[in-house]
Formats: structure tokens, sequence, C-alpha cells
């Protein structure tokens, strides 16, 4: 929040002592990687307005402070129904049109406090179907690898000796098999080639 408006006792008083080039100056997003919405009303859509703001949620205290900003944003409005018509650097299933929650304002910014290896993971940990849970995530991320093929790989070195095992036939393994094996049931591996555990 802006200095000039600390002497106000409360969020609220703070937040209409706002001007919109204060908002824009305290909140505003550049879009150049951190998340995220472009807040207008229904009311202005349907009445052929864009008016609104692109907001950068990692600028908020809290959920409180981002609602108060929105509602200071539309405060010629007297209750602004907050259309969020475009979103940024986050998961697009935290994103909703016509609301955003706590939970879901507390979620996008855990994922903003990732760094970009780790969000590139978790993106994979989404796109492969899995709740947005960042204890499971943590839980079941193996790594980032080359291929199937090169998990499998490490997970022999790890686990087994071949040369000991089978001699000189070990060179003779169908690593290409085994992938096939562990993929199909025990892991699974992301566009960007992170793995994850199936349980």
């Amino acid at each position: 929040m802006s200095n000039s408006v600390n002497q106000y006792s409360t969020l609220e008083e703070q937040a209409k002592a706002l001007s919109y080039k204060e908002i824009v100056e305290a909140y505003g997003s550049d879009l150049s990687g951190n998340p995220s919405v472009y807040c207008g009303t229904y009311r202005k859509y349907n009445e052929g307005s864009l008016y609104g703001l692109w907001l950068d949620l990692t600028k908020f205290a809290d959920y409180e402070e981002f609602i108060t900003i929105c509602r200071q944003l539309h405060k010629d409005e007297k209750d602004p129904e907050f259309m969020f018509q475009d979103y940024e650097c986050f998961p697009s299933c935290l994103y909703s049109e016509s609301c955003m929650d706590e939970d879901t304002f507390d979620s996008i910014i855990k994922y903003s406090e990732l760094s970009e290896d780790e969000q590139e993971a978790f993106d994979d940990f989404l796109d492969l179907g899995n709740e947005f849970d960042m204890d499971d995530f943590h839980d079941r991320y193996v790594g980032h690898y080359d291929s199937e093929k090169d998990f499998a790989e490490h997970i022999i070195d790890e686990c087994y000796d071949l040369e000991q095992m089978m001699g000189n036939l070990w060179s003779y393994f169908d690593f290409d098999a085994y992938a096939r094996d562990l993929f199909m049931s025990d892991y699974s591996m992301g566009e960007h080639n992170h793995v994850f555990r199936s349980y």
C-alpha cells in the first residue's frame, strides 16, 4: 500500500484514498512474469466497456486487500460484479472469469513462490490430471529425465548391478521394454520430461 495513505486506519479507508493512477502504480501488472488478472465488471462489459486494470496478485498482502482494491477500481458501481476477463502466469485450473475466492488466491500465491523449474514441474503434474495439491506434488515428484528410457536406466543403476547379476549378458538388457513397464502403471512423465510416482 502506498505510504501516502498510511495515515488511514482501515484497509477500506486506505483504498478509498487511492486514485486510479495510484492503484496502477501500487498494484498494476506489467505482465512480465508475475501471476496477474484483468479485473473489469460484468455491468461495464455488457454496456460495451472493457474498463479495468491488469493487477499483479503478488503485490497484495492478502485476499482482503485484493478484493478491496478491486472495489475501489470500480467504485462507480454500488455493488460491482467483478469479471476477470483474462489471466497470466498461473495454472488454468485456478482461473475463473466470474470469481476468485480466498483459497484460489492463496493457491496462486503459493504457485508464484515456486522456482521457475518447480513451476514447470508442477505444470506437468497438473497436465497429467492431478489435483492442485502442493504436498502431493512434492511427495510424488521424482525428477527430470531426458526420456522414459533414461529414467529406466537410472532406476537400474540405483537398484541393481546388472553386470554382477548377468555377467556379459547385461549389455543385452532391454531398457526400452523395462521403461514401458515402469510407465505403464508406476510412473508418469509430463510434456517437459518431469517424472512422478503414480501413488
